[in-house]
């Protein structure tokens, strides 16, 4: 017995950037120790249902999958500073947002600056992809390994929308988004004002671990974006640093009344780059729901995804992975709407509708997705 917890995850690991931050931030005693290991491979993946990353390991020998989960976890233990989830329940609906919109939304761009820039990216992918490797490889064993599992990767690639023709669209979309955030970053440190919450861990995800890390992205952002790559600092730090930018929004967060012009302009990009896709996926997961037996709804029954969905995406018509545990973040973003009084729905009603994204609010399958026992299933 101890009272550390262990990290299981991986550097180059999206979501395991996230629990890592957190942590971090929060001075959680933990170690780190690759996903790659032989205890790992045999204890913990089994123990959780499946290979996947982030898993910690408590004090008292109990495992805790799934970056979202891990998160609440430390949370309930009383971990966190400041809470991750606003004080006021209406900032706490945009904190969802942001959650599920930073974890799933900016996949593409994600996977298209990680896997198709070899010449810059892939001597670091490959030092990177080592602590996924089995232990005690020799060199020359490395590399058909490594191969393996990029291929994998490359494949998910495709799976959510990163194929030839949509590379230049991607790019113009990510680069609009790096914009956007570095303009709103410019009087705050974080996405509400003095501190983090679940909306900046759920952006971190992906602009971290492959848009801050890998050789590509790393110099797009620090040269076109610099504020947001400083951010990516400032979350990954324990240390409180006071730089001009937290100095002038304090400790606290802005209240939901004011909202500023440039928070508005990110909800409206979520709405054209991401609201037609969690549609899409919305309406095929019912009509797939409808044909399906119990069995096969229960959790461990299907793997990550149900099938493929298609819908117009600035301009093209693309086809992405319908993925269950994206409508576990999306009923956190409508449970936390449904859970307001009159008066506050009227007032992120209002918000939504000028920013375009008021469908948002009324998405959902016909039945809620659970996740038991580390794994996603149906109600």
């Amino acid at each position: 017995m101890t009272d550390q917890y262990t990290l299981y995850g991986m550097a180059a690991s999206l979501y395991t950037g996230k629990v890592r931050a957190y942590m971090r931030r929060n001075h959680v005693p933990f170690r780190e120790v690759k996903a790659g290991g032989e205890h790992f491979n045999t204890v913990v993946a089994k123990a959780v249902g499946r290979w996947i990353v982030p898993v910690i390991e408590t004090p008292n020998g109990d495992y805790v999958q799934d970056g979202t989960d891990i998160l609440d976890h430390f949370e309930s233990q009383g971990f966190s500073q400041s809470s991750i989830y606003p004080d006021d329940p209406k900032l706490r609906v945009l904190a969802h947002l942001f959650e599920l919109f930073g974890g799933e939304g900016i996949l593409r761009a994600a996977m298209h600056y990680r896997w198709n820039f070899d010449e810059t990216n892939l001597k670091f992918l490959r030092m990177a992809f080592e602590d996924v490797l089995p232990d005690g490889l020799t060199t020359e064993e490395r590399e058909p390994v490594f191969l393996h599992a990029s291929g994998r990767m490359r494949k998910a690639a495709v799976a959510f929308g990163v194929t030839p023709d949509t590379f230049e669209t991607i790019e113009a979309s990510y680069v609009e988004l790096l914009s956007l955030f570095n303009a709103h970053l410019e009087e705050r440190p974080y996405l509400f004002g003095g501190a983090p919450t679940l909306g900046d861990y759920g952006l971190f995800s992906p602009l971290y671990a492959h848009l801050a890390r890998d050789p590509k992205p790393l110099h797009l952002m620090q040269t076109t974006a610099p504020r947001v790559f400083r951010w990516t600092e400032r979350m990954n730090m324990p240390e409180r640093v006071h730089d001009e930018a937290a100095l002038k929004a304090g400790q606290g967060l802005y209240t939901f009344e004011a909202i500023p012009d440039t928070l508005k302009a990110l909800m409206r990009f979520i709405a054209e780059d991401y609201l037609p896709e969690i549609t899409a996926h919305i309406e095929f997961a019912n009509e797939w729901l409808a044909e399906q037996d119990a069995p096969q709804l229960k959790p461990g029954a299907l793997g990550r995804g149900i099938g493929m969905a298609t819908f117009d995406w600035r301009g093209h018509t693309i086809r992405t992975a319908v993925m269950p545990y994206r409508f576990y973040l999306l009923q956190r973003l409508t449970d936390a709407f449904e859970a307001l009084d009159a008066s506050d729905k009227a007032e992120i009603e209002a918000l939504f509708e000028e920013t375009n994204l008021a469908p948002i609010l009324r998405l959902k399958t016909s039945r809620r997705v659970i996740r038991e026992n580390h794994l996603e299933g149906w109600a």
